[in-house]
């Protein structure tokens, strides 16, 4: 464990240190443009990938609408209200709109395996297969309301795998310099989705067949053709394809993301990293079971913050609003609830775009403190006007009052499309090392929807019986979620992944991390390197049981990879 030492709270040597005397240690870093942030290739793949994102938000905007469409509930509600109208009860409003969220948390935990044996590209093809089956199964029904919740269900496996595979490609495949920007890009898309079926179903809404609802349905199919169509075009996640011994394809795609050569240093520093992250793994055996996910270095640190991270994005709050969108507004009185959806979309859209911005400018960290206390903020006055000062609980004596809910509510949906809303997605995709980056997403976004599945099926059963005090529970989970910022996560604004995994590793102070750098020409102490060294947790009570013979060989097999060891390596390639 020396070579931690060497890193633990040390600074930087001096520049007549022997570690910079070879450039070629440390490539320095290109010199980035709006030319090369803008490429064609990068807008590609922010389009073409976060098109899973889209497909998420798409279904998850129809479904608010259809719940107020005539047709629709005279097909499939079991009730009726005080006024004699047609409606749905909660159970069966919570199960039609929930049921999405089961699927996406079984295809979210069954994706990464899948995408560990197939790849990323080829399992984005496979969801996205998924997906239209569902939509299938939902736009053929009749009258049979639960063909709706099955083919929901069904369509969420592809969204739960699409929610795992779209930020992890981008995470694995994007130059270091707008990783951060195409990660958030799957929030982005999210938000456009929304927005584009909040549109959809204003537009058919006054149709009294079922048409009205079985039009927005069917359009899903046009978003998933794009994506399988698209995806086909591009490149795989190249630390895929080396793991997969594609040494050749994986330069060729780093080099082409990042628009150089393939022999220019940032190429080779990162087929380097990869190199050797890959190599000390295969010295200690090539066997991880699979519980090294939480008994690895910090590991167990790193999926219960993601597993955190992701929970609190959902219990900021913001589904509250867009899967029962059209029926919280229709209670305050305002004449058509469809409008209100489509300004609520156009503002979760139209403020994701200063996200992909302050997520590089200003870093996580601050974005997603200063976010947390905002939408705590708009929660409070929310729910204390819609308690305190609404009036009539149809809303007819408090126009004035709804109008500021509404107003409180676009400013926490600008809030959370700045922040929380992109930004945990790219978080969750630089915190774990490549060998278990597929099972841990899997396991935080797994975290994601069964929080979403809890709000969207217990809410209507929580607002009848506190009305508009559940915002408090809202706003207390934002302030969680700054506080849970602060003190647990470390700024990756700008570092390779490898630089990401060794800050958590050392256990870097969170709240110093914006300025911790490591030493120059070094090599650093990553989880595979660092795992395989004899007395790390976790492999600590096998070494002790094994002949000293062994633990000498594996003292070898765990000594830093030197230059010359890499030119022998790929010289046998």
């Amino acid at each position: 464990m020396a070579i931690l030492e060497r890193f633990r709270g040390k600074s930087q040597p001096s520049p007549t240190s022997s570690t910079m005397a070879d450039p070629e240690k440390k490539p320095q870093m290109l010199q980035v443009g709006m030319k090369e942030i803008f490429r064609p290739r990068i807008i590609a793949m922010a389009i073409i990938v976060s098109m899973g994102g889209f497909i998420f938000g798409y279904d998850t905007g129809q479904i608010s609408g259809f719940l107020e469409m005539p047709d629709f509930l005279d097909r499939f509600a079991d009730k009726r209200n005080e006024k004699g109208e047609l409606a749905f009860s909660n159970w069966k409003s919570g199960l039609i709109v929930a049921l999405l969220s089961i699927g996406t948390l079984m295809g979210a935990l069954i994706a990464a395996p899948i995408a560990d044996k197939f790849g990323r590209k080829y399992s984005i093809v496979f969801w996205n297969i998924i997906f239209c089956v569902g939509v299938i199964v939902q736009v053929t029904t009749t009258t049979i309301w639960y063909q709706i919740s099955i083919g929901r269900w069904v369509a969420g496996l592809g969204v739960g795998g699409l929610s795992v595979l779209t930020p992890m490609y981008q995470s694995e495949t994007a130059p270091r310099y707008v990783r951060g920007a195409l990660v958030s890009c799957y929030q982005l898309f999210i938000t456009l989705g929304i927005f584009v079926a909040y549109c959809i179903n204003f537009g058919t809404e006054a149709e009294r067949s079922s048409r009205a609802w079985k039009i927005p349905m069917g359009i899903g199919f046009i978003w998933s053709a794009l994506m399988i169509f698209g995806i086909l075009f591009m490149q795989e996640s190249p630390r895929w394809e080396y793991r997969k011994g594609k040494v050749d394809s994986a330069r060729h795609t780093i080099a082409l993301t990042y628009g150089v050569s393939e022999d220019h240093a940032e190429v080779q520093r990162e087929i380097r990293e990869i190199q050797m992250k890959l190599e000390a793994e295969q010295a200690g055996g090539d066997h991880h079971p699979w519980y090294e996910i939480f008994t690895g270095p910090r590991m167990g640190y790193r999926v219960l913050l993601g597993i955190t991270l992701q929970a609190l994005q959902q219990l900021t709050g913001a589904n509250y609003y867009f899967y029962y969108g059209t029926t919280i507004f229709n209670s305050v009185g305002i004449s058509n609830p469809y409008v209100t959806s489509i300004i609520l979309g156009a503002v979760n859209f139209g403020t994701t775009f200063p996200g992909l911005y302050i997520v590089e400018k200003f870093g996580r960290r601050p974005s997603l403190i200063y976010g947390a206390l905002w939408m705590f903020m708009c929660f409070l006055v929310f729910a204390s006007l819609g308690h305190f000062a609404l009036g009539n609980g149809d809303g007819t004596s408090s126009q004035g009052v709804g109008y500021a809910m509404i107003t409180f509510a676009c400013l926490f949906i600008a809030g959370f499309a700045m922040t929380w809303g992109p930004i945990v997605w790219a978080v969750v995709g630089e915190i774990y090392p490549s060998r278990y980056r597929a099972k841990c997403m899997a396991i935080a976004t797994a975290s994601n929807w069964t929080f979403n599945f809890l709000i969207s099926f217990f809410t209507p059963y929580i607002t009848s019986a506190i009305d508009y005090r559940y915002g408090y529970v809202f706003a207390g989970c934002c302030f969680a979620g700054a506080v849970v910022v602060y003190f647990f996560l470390c700024e990756s604004h700008g570092r390779t992944l490898e630089e990401i995994d060794t800050m958590y590793i050392l256990g870097v102070t969170p709240w110093k991390s914006k300025h911790w750098q490591p030493t120059p020409g070094e090599e650093l102490p990553t989880l595979d390197n660092t795992y395989l060294t004899p007395g790390a947790r976790g492999i600590k009570k096998r070494n002790e049981a094994r002949a000293p013979e062994e633990l000498r060989k594996e003292e070898v097999s765990s000594t830093p990879i030197t230059e010359a060891d890499m030119q022998m390596t790929s010289a046998r390639q």
